[in-house]
């Protein structure tokens, strides 16, 4: 797929970002959501935090690939999903951690 060209470098650099701001990030447990008054609403583990959006987006291309291997016929707009994917997942995941970091 052309969207693997988007996708691929946006895991290495969720990759490179946990690298970047694992250190920085002091607490053992992250904020991983916010509500509209800015208050954390949950929080997960660190590791959870860092590494658990990089195997969420594996997960997800790996059935996107499933999909388009066994049902073809199913599936619509896997490309422009994918880029779509790629690009919000990394931007949330860069956002969530610099505000893990901020709050230490």
């Amino acid at each position: 797929m052309m969207a693997d060209y988007a996708f691929w470098p946006a895991v290495a650099s969720m990759a490179g970002c946990n690298l970047y701001f694992g250190p920085r990030i002091r607490y053992n447990r992250m904020a991983m959501q916010w509500g509209f008054n800015g208050q954390p609403t949950w929080y997960a583990p660190k590791a959870l935090g860092l590494w658990g959006m990089v195997a969420f987006a594996l997960a997800i291309r790996l059935l996107i690939w499933a999909a388009s291997t066994y049902v073809p016929e199913k599936l619509h707009g896997a490309d422009i999903g994918l880029l779509l994917f790629s690009v919000i997942v990394a931007v949330v995941h860069v956002i969530t951690l610099r505000a893990a970091a901020r709050a230490n």
